[in-house]
């Protein structure tokens, strides 16, 4: 009788190191996919890992470029941050990722694909719900929500086998990283009173020992894309690997977030985004300037509404799909130029421009060249407010607020 095969997405970290050798001690056969987002991670070091641990088979994909273009993108141009904080770093990976399981499962010929997920954390949803879209035939295993080990059980599982992994008692965090930012979790952290200890940073510095002189950039956008840094066209990887390093350098994108995760529970996480943030922020400023009022309005209810599905794993899903239809169609006049400030930590916009901005000079001045027709103000307010002048006159007070109570007891007169 043959034995099941699976696919396991492997990062080479504990948990997934565990689950190889967990798996093929419950009958399974083992195919590693390891799928490089931009960790900097040694992959043939981690590739040689899943082999050595017991893998039948290790596949290295890169990936950074799909990431970006089909994932990133669009969530960039939507401006989706989850809860107002997290530019949904994890998150974006995680469909692709199970994609691709999806795809080297069916040249495997494999029964199934395994992840390392928790049955406390979102990635599990994304998993399983992203291979259940896309290949509903293939079973999905999860060991770390079967085998009932703690982390500190799994480390010690690891010394006992002999597996290699980057994680200690003395240094217990989860990290997750990819091109659009870098998670931590775990240890101390999960004390949200205790302050982040130096050591979680890798990419940003702490913003008081940033350059005392700020630095600039500049982006340059086309249909809400950015396509230039400083005005020299780069590709997409490059421009992001680059805008992490000068915001990290700046102390830019250090982000502490008291989340709510989808399984109901409140967790701690250190994010450190400071390409993320640089180019949400950019894009942002360029809406400002091309977007009309009602659309950039909307478009804030259809950007909660995407970085809330991508958080709960529904990337393939039919509503993202038709927003997506919405974002794109708003995207075609937000081209131009933005320039940042950023100074230790901190990130502003210094300057924007567009081909098509709606912001008029001569619109919004109050000095020479004014064109506005201010005359035409008072006709404008009078039919603004007839609704609640004639609720005023119908129906009386139309505010409980006491208006003798504004004005002080000892307030003074003065006549000529």
């Amino acid at each position: 009788m043959s034995r099941e095969k699976l696919v396991l997405a492997y990062s080479g970290g504990l948990d997934t190191s565990v689950a190889i050798r967990w798996l093929k001690d419950q009958g399974y056969e083992v195919v590693a996919l390891t799928i490089d987002l931009g960790e900097n991670k040694d992959l043939d070091t981690v590739q040689q890992r899943a082999l050595q641990v017991g893998a039948v088979a290790a596949y290295v994909v890169d990936g950074k470029v799909p990431f970006l273009r089909d994932f990133v993108w669009p969530s960039l141009q939507t401006g989706a941050l989850y809860e107002k904080e997290y530019p949904l770093a994890t998150a974006l990976g995680r469909p692709l990722i199970a994609a691709m399981l999806v795809q080297i499962a069916r040249r495997e010929g494999a029964q199934g694909i395994a992840h390392g997920c928790t049955g406390k954390g979102n990635d599990q949803v994304r998993f399983d719900i992203a291979t259940a879209a896309l290949a509903p035939e293939l079973k999905v295993v999860a060991p770390v929500r079967e085998w009932g080990m703690s982390r500190d059980d799994e480390i010690e599982y690891a010394r006992q086998h002999g597996i290699p992994v980057p994680a200690s008692l003395e240094s217990p965090y989860s990290v997750d990283a990819n091109l659009w930012g870098r998670s931590i979790e775990a240890g101390v952290l999960e004390d949200p009173w205790a302050e982040p200890p130096a050591e979680v940073y890798e990419w940003t510095v702490d913003p008081a020992q940033a350059p005392e002189a700020p630095a600039y950039v500049e982006l340059s956008f086309q249909d809400g894309l950015p396509v230039a840094l400083d005005g020299r066209r780069t590709n997409a990887v490059e421009l992001v690997e680059t805008l992490n390093r000068i915001g990290g350098e700046h102390g830019v994108g250090r982000i502490d977030h008291l989340e709510n995760r989808l399984v109901g529970i409140k967790s701690r996480e250190i994010y450190e985004a400071p390409a993320a943030m640089l180019l949400l922020q950019a894009h942002q400023a360029l809406e400002d300037i091309t977007l009309p009022k009602d659309v950039a309005r909307f478009k804030d209810v259809v950007a909660q509404q995407w970085a809330q599905m991508v958080y709960d794993g529904l990337w393939f899903s039919p509503l993202r799909e038709a927003l997506y239809a919405f974002v794109a169609h708003t995207q075609r006049h937000v081209s131009g130029e933005v320039r940042l400030k950023l100074y230790k930590g901190h990130a502003s916009v210094a300057g924007r421009k567009a081909p098509e901005q709606l912001y008029r000079m001569e619109l919004a001045t109050y000095g020479r060249g004014d064109e506005f027709d201010q005359a035409a103000a008072a006709g404008f307010i009078k039919l603004f407010g007839m609704g609640v002048r004639t609720a005023s006159e119908v129906q009386g007070k139309l505010s409980s607020l006491d208006l003798e109570k504004l004005l002080p007891a000892d307030l003074k007169r003065l006549t000529p």
